[in-house]
């Protein structure tokens, strides 16, 4: 009697007709264990797992790292811009005032300035910033009245609303 219903071909007694031609047949039947990678399949998995593991690790260096590193570019390129434009707005100050020093007037003028430089007949005279005023006065008349005057010039203006009078600022 034949095995399959379902069909008429004749098959030959025995082996399967397409023994070792099947490719599902290849993933069906087991592997027999002298044809075998791994003898053990525990130690295979955890080695296909660690092979797989550093697989994803090298891809997420390659294409996932830099990804974040592109993004900060932007912000990079442009403080990088900014102080660009810094240097070269403070390169043109520099570069006008040397060619207002290589003049004759600049010479004079930057000679005055840093050396002290006075010509034939002129003189020089210094006049120095008063030094601060002491705020530590005594009690009593007239001290009394000049304490009020400082602190009022160190509060500033009183701010005067329309209706309601002065205001403390």
């Amino acid at each position: 009697m034949p095995r399959s219903k379902t069909t008429s071909i004749p098959r030959p007694a025995g082996a399967a007709a397409d023994e070792g031609t099947s490719r599902l047949g290849d993933f069906t039947r087991p592997i027999p264990i002298d044809k075998r990678i791994s003898r053990r399949p525990r130690l295979a998995m955890f080695s296909g797992l660690f092979a797989l593991a550093i697989i994803a690790t090298i891809a997420v260096a390659v294409f996932v790292l830099p990804i974040g590193t592109w993004r900060d570019q932007s912000s990079d390129i442009e403080q990088r811009r900014a102080q660009l434009e810094e240097l070269e707005r403070v390169n043109g100050e520099l570069e006008a005032e040397t060619q207002r020093l290589e003049t004759p007037d600049g010479i004079k003028e930057a000679a005055r300035e840093d050396y002290g430089f006075v010509e034939v007949g002129e003189e020089r005279k210094s006049v120095l910033p008063l030094p601060p005023l002491p705020t530590d006065l005594p009690d009593g008349w007239p001290y009394n009245v000049v304490t009020e005057i400082m602190d009022a010039q160190a509060a500033g203006p009183a701010v005067i609303a329309p209706d309601d009078g002065p205001i403390e600022p």
